[in-house]
């Protein structure tokens, strides 16, 4: 099913190159610090997409609000504060509150309930904090990245709340360093489970995770340049 807001804003451009992913299931809808595709089905979004700069990690100025709450722009109606009570899963950040410390206006809306996930609560604070960690540290070292963060089904998942909230088995991150003299991308593919590895050990290619999702990540990249970049496995120049 493909929705579609009535009064959708244009999709940002950042120096000339829109980051944002296809739409496989979802429909679009931009806030001011991140933009997200939100699939009704599952009540949650298929992807988050925003630019995190070595600036803003720096900044780092605002407290952490905790103010999670219903997404006013999700035509549809977002999930809820209630659909997670007594669930025994935390409400996983898809675009990190410690990735929105630049601002206070950033950090709030990263509590929207569409910027959350059910997450097994070993791996959202293990392995999943772990690697964005390492994103934020990775923004700093390569100037800018651009992070694209969601969820994998499976064929009949579990789903929790008034809302029927879906579990995922899988979580996906994206990432593209687009500055030369390195232009680079990677992956990364976890299991929704706690995880005694590093994040490195879950790298994967962009070509995958389109596999699993059915997403086009970055298709205005020129086509030589995305077959590169997306068949890539290996995590040289990240770690």
């Amino acid at each position: 099913m493909y929705l579609k807001r009535q009064n959708q804003t244009a999709a940002p451009e950042i120096t000339g190159f829109n980051y944002l992913p296809s739409v496989h299931n979802g429909f679009v809808v931009q806030h001011q610090h991140y933009t997200l595709s939100y699939v009704e089905e599952h009540e949650q979004a298929e992807w988050v997409a925003y630019e995190l700069t070595e600036a803003e990690v720096r900044s780092n100025v605002a407290d952490r609000t905790d103010d999670f709450r219903e997404d006013p722009f999700i035509v549809t109606g977002s999930a809820s504060l209630n659909d997670y009570r007594r669930s025994g899963y935390d409400r996983g950040h898809l675009a990190p509150a410690g990735d929105m410390g630049f601002s206070q206006e950033a950090m709030s809306e990263s509590f929207f309930m569409s910027n959350m996930s059910p997450q097994n609560r070993a791996f959202n604070r293990g392995v999943w904090k772990d690697l964005e960690e390492d994103v934020r540290d990775w923004a700093v070292a390569n100037s800018s990245l651009y992070v694209v963060t969601g969820p994998v089904f499976g064929s009949n998942p579990k789903k929790i709340g008034e809302n029927g909230v879906s579990v995922p088995d899988y979580y996906y991150k994206v990432l593209l360093d687009y500055q030369e003299p390195e232009v680079k991308a990677i992956a990364f593919l976890l299991p929704n489970e706690n995880a005694s590895e590093s994040p490195r050990a879950f790298a994967e290619s962009i070509d995958n995770i389109e596999a699993y999702t059915g997403v086009d990540f970055f298709p205005e990249l020129p086509d030589e340049l995305e077959e590169k970049l997306e068949s890539n496995t290996s995590t040289e120049g990240w770690f």
